[in-house]
């Protein structure tokens, strides 16, 4: 039975999108978007693989300074900091609110799981008019393990007093998904455009293009 919902917040609630024109601005092209959100994680990973931990605001700047010398793009810390406020205020993907309510009237507790930190977690999910929709907010950096290492799922089970059997994570991308899935959890994946699931590992058992239709398909499993 599931009785929490874990959401992840940056991609699969959040709209990256806005950002491209931040990106435009700087660093000529909106298609260096994502190259920084990888960089972003792989820093985070990097830490979390070595013993040596970067909170998520922390990698978002070494991210960008990294992309700027890549490019040869001369970047000011105001610029860099304007980046990283902006993603304390992006807006919500158009299905997110429908599909929110459609999960918080069900038998389900939900939880916004972020490798943000807290601080800005909040104001993720209050600037995007969805904060009330959720039980919680948990930050993984509040156990200094970053997703997709098992602690932060594991910390939704022990918050909410429950199994992590008992737990679905729903999230946009695969290595949350693995994570979720090998800590012990349920998983739902939301395969936003350009995002797939890894061949290696276990799979999800819902799968869907957005989060509206996602809900539908857990409501019909997770109710019975």
């Amino acid at each position: 039975m599931t009785r929490v919902l874990a959401l992840d917040v940056n991609e699969t609630l959040l709209d990256l999108e806005a950002l491209d024109g931040p990106f435009e601005e700087l660093f000529g092209s909106a298609a260096l978007r994502p190259q920084w959100f990888s960089h972003m994680l792989q820093l985070s990973f990097v830490g979390g693989l070595t013993g040596s931990y970067v909170d998520f605001t922390t990698a978002q700047r070494g991210a960008l300074r990294m992309l700027a010398q890549r490019e040869g793009v001369p970047m000011t810390e105001h610029q860099a900091q304007r980046i990283v406020d902006l993603m304390s205020s992006l807006p919500p993907h158009a299905e997110v609110p429908t599909a929110l309510r459609k999960l918080a009237d069900g038998p389900f507790r939900l939880v916004a799981l972020t490798n943000s930190v807290m601080d800005v977690a909040e104001q993720q999910l209050r600037n995007a008019g969805i904060r009330e929709l959720f039980d919680r907010v948990m930050s993984a950096d509040s156990v200094r393990k970053l997703k997709p290492a098992p602690e932060p799922y594991h910390a939704v089970a022990t918050a909410f007093r429950v199994l992590p059997s008992e737990v679905r994570l729903i999230a946009a991308h695969s290595w949350d998904i693995t994570g979720a899935l090998l800590a012990g959890c349920k998983a739902a994946f939301v395969s936003r455009p350009g995002m797939v699931l890894s061949p290696i590992g276990p799979q999800p058992d819902i799968v869907a293009d957005n989060l509206d239709d996602l809900a539908d398909l857990v409501v019909r499993r997770d109710c019975r």
